[in-house]
């Protein structure tokens, strides 16, 4: 059976068979029969493969990767439990966001300790963005129902939507940035999540319980592994499902969203 993605993982690199097998120093027929026949190649020339297409190892050979390997590999990612958010030192949160090269994804109600922990988070932000690192952040609409409740379940009431409005304040100075993208969620949240490149902390939500109580993962991405990639699926069906946020929080700001 044909391996199309691999195929298709060529011509989006604008790549031919020749040119991929001098690169990785193997015989073009050879990778020709990697496509033509859906042969697996040896795992060093997976590796080289996927490096030089930029593509995931287990996404263009998944069949290489047991459930058993997965499991593994997915343990491997894992790289520290806190017991608790409020134990995760300041200086881990500045090296992750100043390490960034390509990518910071930031989903929470609030989030609004980033901005004490980090007083100049949203000078970091703009700055990322301006050279060229992908910023997406996703933050709970306060008039939504979603925040109602899980302020309910938390004990606090309306003080997460008023967090949620003190969050918006603070994003003022950075809404109208053409290079970062803002949007408002309403979704019951079941994990905050904070990814910079590769480097995921999923702040996990117990019932009754506020974030900065409850536990955190950190996790760090590595091919074949789950645990990331899960993770990061749910943030793509939230940030899919969100919008603008609300006119009144931003004085009238445009927010930019790309």
């Amino acid at each position: 059976m044909a391996n199309d993605r691999l195929r298709s993982a060529l011509a989006s690199a604008a790549m031919t068979s020749t040119e991929l097998g001098a690169r990785i120093q193997v015989d073009p027929k050879t990778v020709d029969r990697w496509i033509a026949n859906g042969r697996v190649p040896h795992r060093s020339n997976r590796q080289r493969v996927a490096s030089a297409l930029g593509q995931d190892e287990s996404y263009l050979w998944p069949e290489a990767f047991s459930d058993a390997q997965a499991s593994a590999v997915s343990r491997a990612e894992l790289i520290h439990v806190y017991p608790n958010r409020g134990s995760i030192q300041a200086a881990l949160w500045q090296s992750l966001f100043e390490a960034a090269t390509e990518s910071i994804d930031i989903l929470a109600f609030a989030a609004s300790f980033l901005h004490d922990t980090l007083p100049d988070v949203d000078e970091v932000l703009t700055e990322k963005a301006r050279s060229g690192v992908r910023v997406r952040l996703v933050f709970g609409d306060p008039e939504s129902e979603a925040v109602r409740i899980r302020g309910v379940e938390e004990g606090i009431g309306e003080s997460l939507a008023e967090r949620c409005r003190l969050t918006w304040k603070y994003l003022d100075p950075i809404l109208a940035e053409p290079e970062v993208s803002v949007r408002a969620h309403s979704n019951t949240l079941y994990c905050s999540m904070f990814r910079f490149d590769d480097d995921l902390l999923a702040n996990h939500h117990l019932f009754g319980a506020p974030a900065n109580h409850s536990p955190v993962m950190h996790v760090r991405r590595l091919v074949g592994g789950r645990l990331f990639d899960h993770h990061m699926t749910s943030f793509e069906r939230v940030w899919s499902s969100a919008t603008e946020g609300p006119a009144e929080l931003r004085g009238g700001t445009q927010v930019r969203d790309f």
